[in-house]
C-alpha cells in the first residue's frame, strides 16, 4: 500500500463505522461514510428491539479518545453484577468485579445517533440510502444503488465496517487464499420487555444484569433509561422446549409460568410480544486476511461473535482505538500500520469469539451451580489478596486493557489450577481454608 491515502470510504454507518470515521477525519483524511438504511436520526424507529449493549472499559477508552464520553455518559446505566433468578424465585447477586467496577447498559440506537452527530460535526460526508451492489477489491471501488441512480465510486482505501454479513468480506472471499469460517449455535434469541411500573419506576433492581439460568436456555434483562427492561430469551430453535415447540399463546404462558415464574408478573405483554417480535440467529465468524489490496475489515465484518461476553461492540471500538495507535506509531504509513493491525487484532478476535461461546454455557448453566459459585468466591479472595498476580478472567476481559488473546491464555491456565482446587471433597464447606498462596505459586510456576 505505497500510494498516498487521501480519500477513505467506510461502508456501514453503524457503531464501529461511525466511530472509525471520526478517528480518520480527526487524522485529516477525507472520509465518506455509506449506509444502506435511512438516517436513524430523522425517522421514528423502535430501537429497543435490538439486544441491549454492555459498554465497558475497552469501548469507553475509545469514546474518551475521540472526546465524546461525556455525551455518552448521559445514556449509560451502570450494572454492578449479575442478579440470578432461581426457578423458585430466590435472588442471588454476583458482583462483576471489585467495588466501583461495573458495566453499562446502553441503547444501540441512542449511541449510534451520538456517533453520527459527532462524525458529521467533524466533517465526515455521510450518505444514507446507499445500497452496496458490488465491491471491487482490486480497484478499491464500490457500486452503489441509490433511490435515484446507480453509481460506482473509487477510494484510496476502503473499510468494511458493514457487520456480520459484510459485503466487503464477501468480495474478499472471492479472491485467492482467503480463509473463512462461520458457526451458528443451535440457539436463537427473541426480544421481550418489562415496562416501568404504574408509578414510573423500575419493576426489578436496575443496577444489575438479570439472568434466569435454566441449563440449556436462559432469559436476561437489561435496564433502559425510561425505566423499562429489554429482555432477551436465548432458546433452542428445535427440540423440547424450543421456539419450534411453543406455538400458541397459552403454551407460551404455561412455559413462562413454570420456567420463569417470578418474571411473569412483570412481562405485561408476553403473549403478544412473543409472536410479534422476530426470532434471530447467532453466528460466530472468523476470517483471514483482514486486509486485501486497499480493502480492510473491521468490527463484526472481521470478527462477528455471539453476545454472551458483552464484548462485540467493545471489541469493534478497540479495533478503532488500536488502529489509531498504530497510525501514530508508524506516522500514517498505512502499509506498516495495517500489517500490524491484522496481526494483533486477528489473534484477539479469535480469542474473544471463543470466550463468548464459553460464557454462554456459564450464564445459562454454571451460574446456578454451587461449585461454580464457590470457585468465584475463591477467585475473588485471590484477587483481593494478590491483586497483581490473580485477576479473574471476567475482570481481565471487561475491566482491563490486557489483550483478549493474553487474557484467554491466562484464563485457561487459571482454570486448570481451579479445577484441581475444586476436586477437594470438602470444598463446598471449607472453601475459606484454601491455601491462596499455594494457588498463586502454581500460577507463577
Amino acid at each position: 500500500m505505497k500510494k498516498e491515502i487521501k480519500h477513505i470510504g467506510v461502508l456501514g454507518a453503524g457503531l464501529v463505522g461511525a466511530l472509525l470515521s471520526i478517528y480518520l477525519k480527526k487524522r485529516g483524511y477525507q472520509v465518506s461514510l455509506y449506509e444502506k438504511r435511512e438516517d436513524m436520526r430523522k425517522i421514528s424507529t423502535d430501537f429497543g428491539r435490538s439486544i441491549n449493549l454492555a459498554l465497558s472499559r475497552r469501548g469507553i477508552k475509545a469514546l474518551e479518545d475521540v472526546g465524546i464520553i461525556e455525551k455518552v455518559k448521559k445514556i449509560m446505566l451502570p450494572m454492578e453484577g449479575r442478579m440470578m433468578h432461581s426457578q423458585s424465585g430466590e435472588l442471588t447477586f454476583q458482583p462483576y468485579g471489585k467495588d466501583g467496577q461495573f458495566i453499562n447498559s446502553i441503547s444501540r440506537g441512542n449511541l449510534n445517533r451520538i456517533l453520527l452527530d459527532e462524525a458529521e460535526a467533524n466533517g465526515v460526508e455521510i450518505k444514507f440510502g446507499y445500497t452496496c451492489k458490488n465491491v471491487d477489491v482490486k480497484n478499491t471501488s464500490v457500486t452503489f444503488e441509490t433511490p435515484e441512480t446507480e453509481k460506482t465510486l473509487q477510494f484510496d482505501l476502503l473499510f468494511g465496517s458493514d457487520g456480520g454479513y459484510s459485503q466487503v468480506r464477501q468480495a474478499m472471499a472471492k479472491t485467492d487464499r482467503f480463509n473463512f469460517e462461520q458457526y451458528y449455535i443451535p440457539h436463537g434469541y427473541k426480544e421481550l420487555s418489562i415496562p416501568a411500573t404504574e408509578e414510573g419506576d423500575f419493576a426489578i433492581a436496575p443496577n444489575a444484569l438479570h439472568i434466569w439460568p435454566r441449563g440449556q436456555y436462559m432469559l436476561i434483562a437489561l435496564p433502559n433509561l425510561d425505566r423499562s427492561f429489554t429482555c432477551t430469551l436465548f432458546f433452542p430453535f428445535e427440540g423440547h422446549p424450543s421456539f419450534e415447540s411453543l406455538q400458541t399463546p397459552q403454551q407460551v404462558l404455561n412455559f413462562f409460568k413454570n420456567t420463569f415464574p417470578d418474571s411473569l408478573p412483570h412481562l405485561k405483554n408476553i403473549q403478544d410480544e412473543y409472536f410479534k417480535n422476530p426470532t434471530a440467529s447467532l453466528v460466530t465468524i472468523k476470517c483471514e486476511p483482514w486486509v486485501k489490496n486497499n480493502c480492510v475489515l473491521i468490527g463484526d465484518a472481521a470478527h462477528a461473535i455471539v453476545p454472551f461476553y458483552g464484548q462485540g461492540m467493545n471489541a469493534g471500538f478497540e479495533d478503532c482505538w488500536e488502529l489509531n495507535l498504530l497510525l501514530d506509531k508508524y506516522d500514517d504509513d498505512w502499509e506498516d500500520a495495517l500489517k500490524e493491525y491484522q496481526k494483533l487484532r486477528k489473534k484477539d478476535g479469535d480469542a474473544i469469539a471463543n470466550l463468548a461461546l464459553h460464557n454462554f454455557v456459564e450464564m445459562r448453566d454454571l451460574v446456578a451451580d454451587d461449585k461454580f459459585l464457590v470457585q468465584k468466591k475463591i477467585e475473588a479472595k485471590l484477587h483481593e489478596q494478590f491483586p497483581e498476580k490473580w485477576i479473574p478472567l471476567y475482570s481481565m476481559v471487561t475491566f482491563s486493557d490486557l489483550r483478549y488473546s493474553e487474557a484467554y491464555e491466562i484464563g485457561k491456565k487459571q482454570q486448570v489450577i481451579m479445577d484441581e482446587v475444586m476436586q477437594k471433597p470438602d470444598i463446598l464447606e471449607n472453601w475459606e481454608s484454601v491455601d491462596l498462596e499455594q494457588i498463586v505459586r502454581k500460577l507463577e510456576s
